[in-house]
């Protein structure tokens, strides 16, 4: 038999393997699985042994990568949410990203880097995980409040700072290298030039793609065949994306992140971000195993203390800067160190930056590897640093004002003076708990419905028409949206995970709805259900015989499977309602002409 050579098929399959093996040891580390994603691509690196893969192939996978992580990012950017935080995430998420930018400029300048090395290494330092983020805030459950919303405004602040860093790095990387040839008049007429490339694309887009891009995703949609709207998807942020570059000369990043964003104007945002999601995940991953394959281990011998002073720079320099910033802008000190913790990593922009700086011949190896250091240690560190400034601004909630006196004055404000009563005296705070874990819901006897979407919100509105008390788990942030001002109480998270359905109370809950179409998850979110509260009654939808199957094996009570549910409904309605007779000539004598004829009895619906 001939040799294959296969170099995509082996990067693909074997990037993916281990990343899942060491993705799944993260996730019982209980670490972000991005951690598990680095180690992986360092396993398949050059500078580790055994098998190496292809990197100009791992570097054209993660491109796809990028362009599908920016279409994420597109499609999820919210100017309402934004606006509603805009006195704080605006100024606040600007002055810190000035504030790490130049602490690392002067890391780098200390190692000998030149200004343009020392900006790009400050800037990757600068910006915060979207994925690491959102998860920490998601399974604390408060990313829907005050503090919530401010850091994942700042978040939005952040990501749209480093789009336009994208987009100005190449004109500045060409500035630097011709250097004083061209002097500052050069230097502003490459960054001019590539304004108004920018200017031009943006200008298309906003005029032209914000009338075919959701034309073209709603004729899509009314053709019925799901592939094909999968298909629109993919179109759309790959097409969109190659066409800016090789048109506008700006980056596929720019390209992928405005089409998701001119996509998000249209009702079917949310089906097209479920659609692009599989595909997503995957480059995504592969995104991140190319990043690892980049790094050089070695580093963390030859040049500890430099690891040391950038891992401080992101743990402890980024997030003065941000509690200080916060505090100035008269918000608590609790708040202060939530919006702190959250921004104590960097991630997915982070390798963008120090991609591009690379390849444009700004920054040195070294620094990339020192951002890769920096960012799998500070996301290691990031959910005890979370976990202790939780606790301190616990402590800081639960304390009496200092301004409070020991003894007070019991009469009215006008009231005539008497004597001073002295009031017994305050009972000490409570201890903090050595590990802070969100309590589970108050609710008892209640329904708890697992999906708020095109099924559970119709579900949650009759349970709410009923005047049952709901419990909504829930992910999407329209979703959730919906969801709370239908008056629920949610819990913004994926059921299937323990930790997450834990918040139910499922042992005094009565029912337990699940609506989402995902048959795996569903699965898991009855299985452990069932383990809660023996006696709870869980409805589920499926989709085939093997779901309903699966799941009833798992402990379903009902299970609800739409094919079947429509056709016994028309069976109903055909029965109800016989057709007319047919005509005269060529009727059938009849008996009883006012009879109507029997109506079949209906089918049972599959439990």
């Amino acid at each position: 038999m001939p040799e294959h050579h296969t170099p995509l098929i082996a990067a693909i399959a074997i990037g993916l393997a281990l990343a899942f093996l060491f993705g799944l040891a993260a996730h019982r580390l209980r670490v972000s699985p991005l951690v598990g994603y680095l180690l992986a691509g360092i396993a398949v690196g050059p500078f580790t042994p055994g098998f190496v893969a292809d990197q100009d192939l791992a570097h054209q996978l993660a491109e796809i990568g990028v362009i599908l992580l920016m279409f994420a990012v597109g499609l999820h950017f919210s100017p309402k949410d934004l606006m509603a935080v805009r006195a704080i995430a605006l100024p606040g998420a600007i002055a810190q990203i000035t504030v790490a930018t130049l602490l690392g400029m002067g890391l780098g300048l200390s190692f000998g880097w030149d200004v343009g090395a020392g900006l790009v290494f400050g800037l990757a330092l600068s910006v915060a995980s979207t994925v690491v983020l959102i998860r920490a805030l998601q399974e604390r459950r408060i990313l829907e409040t005050e503090r919530g919303r401010i850091a994942v405004g700042w978040l939005i602040v952040e990501d749209l700072a480093m789009v336009l860093a994208l987009v100005l790095l190449p004109a500045i990387g060409a500035a630097l290298a011709v250097g004083a040839a061209t002097g500052i008049g050069g230097f502003a007429g490459l960054v001019a030039l590539t304004l108004a490339k920018v200017a031009a694309f943006v200008a298309v887009m906003l005029v032209a793609g914000r009338r075919v891009i959701p034309w073209v995703m709603h004729y899509a949609a009314h053709t019925g065949s799901r592939e094909l709207f999968r298909l629109a998807v993919y179109a759309v942020a790959l097409g969109i994306a190659y066409g800016a570059s090789a048109l506008f000369d700006v980056s596929f990043a720019l390209g992928a992140f405005f089409a998701g964003m001119v996509l998000s104007e249209s009702q079917l945002s949310q089906r097209a971000a479920e659609e692009a999601m599989p595909l997503r995940d995957a480059f995504a991953v592969l995104f991140f195993v190319s990043v690892g394959m980049l790094f050089d281990p070695r580093i963390v011998v030859q040049a500890p203390l430099a690891i040391l002073a950038t891992l401080a720079i992101i743990v402890l320099g980024k997030s003065l800067a941000a509690l200080l910033i916060v505090r100035a802008f008269g918000h608590s000190w609790g708040t202060g160190l939530t919006i702190s913790a959250s921004l104590a990593q960097i991630g997915e922009f982070s390798f963008i930056l120090a991609a591009l700086g690379v390849s444009l011949g700004m920054l040195p190896a070294e620094g990339r590897d020192l951002i890769l250091a920096g960012a799998i240690l500070s996301i290691l560190l990031n959910p005890f640093l979370f976990a202790a400034l939780e606790r301190g601004r616990a402590r800081i909630v639960r304390a009496p004002s200092p301004a409070a006196p020991a003894a007070a004055r019991v009469a009215a404000p006008d009231a005539a003076p008497g004597p001073v009563v002295a009031a017994p005296p305050a009972p000490p705070p409570p201890a903090p708990a050595p590990e802070e874990r969100p309590e589970p819901t108050a609710l008892a006897g209640h329904d708890v419905l697992v999906g708020y979407g095109r099924v559970g919100s119709l579900v949650g509105a009759g349970l709410r028409a009923a005047g049952r008390p709901l419990l909504v788990f829930e992910e999407g942030a329209r979703a959730v949206a919906a969801a709370q001002e239908a008056g629920a109480e949610v819990v913004v998270g994926n059921a299937a995970d323990p930790e997450v359905l834990r918040l139910a109370n499922l042992p005094a809950a009565r029912r337990l709805f699940v609506t989402i179409p995902e048959a795996f998850e569903a699965g898991q979110v009855v299985q452990q259900a069932r383990a809660a509260n023996p006696a709870i009654e869980i409805i589920v939808r499926a989709h085939s015989d093997a779901e309903v199957e699966h799941l009833s094996a798992l402990g379903a009570s009902l299970i609800v499977m739409g094919e079947r549910e429509i056709a016994h409904r028309m069976l109903e309605h055909a029965a109800a309602d016989p057709p007319p007779a047919p005509p005269l000539a060529a009727a059938a004598p009849a008996e009883a002409p006012d009879s109507p004829p029997p109506a079949p009895a209906p089918q049972p619906r599959p439990a």
